[in-house]
């Protein structure tokens, strides 16, 4: 009989790198011949407010002009293009949800943290938690023991390279972290910062591994893609999340104009934008790319994985995520993608050296199926 494992992830249906990595953790999950479920997580908590006036002061303060004027820009642009704008997300959610039901193994119940049944654990061999940034402090689940497994006895509960998204905890939530790690049967983080974190937080060693994304094939993922009818023969893909100074959006149409390429953009969030892509969609516009400019992690992985030349962006105007950034870019010899290290006006862009990038990947998948051979004790 097939060992059952509960995967515990972040659930949604709007972020790209959120579905694609669960549906590759459940693929190599299930590469050991383990029945996979992805456990729907619908905890939400909300964050305590804090009404210092002070503290409002001071972030208003800190608060660049020119992305104080952005913002404005964007919430003008959508009160006039409410309906446009409206139709967009309604479609992109359409696709996302047909993606989730026809690529993932979901419960068809859910779990809170005050509603855990009671049979859960019988139901389960392991537990897995990852990956994505479900130990992230700042997320709105941030108080929720769920993402750590504790519902779990300790020899259940395993750590599938999942992301702090940050370089440090908070101190507030130390001790619940510190607690909540030490029980964890095996550990394995995403990030070189947060197996510093760990080892800092409890002594234990925890495996850096690659995101699960870059388990599958290039085939494999080939296989799930779609053709969004309105993609063009030759674009630029720009999927910039944070914000993109008034400077970088010159030089990236002025790089387009000289290659004579189409700019296709995935990140427009407000949705005015003409491409609508689910996760299948996602996958074939950076696949079928010229060039991807992206400040997104999933979307630097797949740049790596179908050989695309790529630039990655430092993302603005949120908390930094620059950590997951670094690590994958030095552990696959990329660390001159980076946009402060490329010069956007010349033909660096196109140059980028792919000949290492299979036997990186072996080896880093070698390394994976190691340490979950070990945590399941196979």
């Amino acid at each position: 009989m097939a060992r059952t494992i509960g995967i515990i992830t972040l659930n949604g249906y709007y972020n790209y790198g959120n579905r694609l990595q669960n549906y590759a953790t459940e693929q190599v999950l299930m590469s050991f011949s383990f029945d996979v479920k992805t456990i729907i997580n619908n905890t939400s908590f909300t964050k305590v407010k804090n009404n210092n006036p002070l503290d409002y002061i001071m972030k208003i303060k800190n608060i660049k002009r020119s992305l104080f004027l952005r913002e404005m820009k964007n919430i003008m642009r959508y009160i006039v293009n409410k309906k446009k704008v409206d139709d967009y997300k309604n479609k992109k959610t359409l696709l996302f949800k047909e993606f989730s039901s026809s690529y993932l193994n979901e419960t068809d119940y859910y779990i809170s943290i005050n509603n855990i049944p009671e049979n859960l654990n019988d139901r389960f061999d392991f537990f897995v938690t990852g990956s994505d940034q479900v130990w992230n402090p700042h997320n709105v689940r941030r108080h929720s023991s769920i993402n750590f497994l504790t519902f779990a006895p300790k020899e259940k509960r395993i750590a599938y390279a999942p992301s702090f998204g940050v370089s440090k905890i908070p101190p507030e939530d130390v001790d619940d972290f510190k607690k909540w790690i030490s029980d964890m049967h095996k550990l394995s983080v995403r990030e070189y910062e947060g197996a510093e974190i760990i080892k800092k937080l409890t002594g234990r060693d925890a495996v850096v591994l690659v995101d699960p994304t870059m388990m599958l094939t290039r085939d494999k993922w080939l296989s799930i893609s779609k053709k969004d009818s309105n993609r063009p023969d030759d674009y630029l893909l720009t999927y910039i999340l944070g914000d993109l100074p008034n400077e970088k959006e010159r030089q990236i149409r002025n790089f387009a104009d000289e290659n004579d390429l189409k700019i296709v953009d995935l990140a427009m969030g407000q949705g005015w934008s003409d491409y609508i892509a689910g996760p299948r969609e996602y996958i074939d516009y950076i696949s079928s790319a010229n060039a991807v400019f992206t400040d997104s992690f999933h979307g630097t992985i797949f740049s790596i994985l179908f050989d695309v030349p790529f630039v990655t962006f430092e993302r603005i105007g949120s908390r930094s995520m620059i950590s997951r950034i670094n690590t994958l870019l030095t552990k696959f010899n990329f660390e001159n993608r980076l946009e402060s290290n490329i010069n956007l006006t010349t033909n660096e862009v196109m140059d980028t050296d792919f000949s290492n990038t299979d036997s990186i990947l072996a080896k880093e998948r070698k390394k994976t199926y190691d340490y979950l051979e070990e945590a399941f004790n196979l």
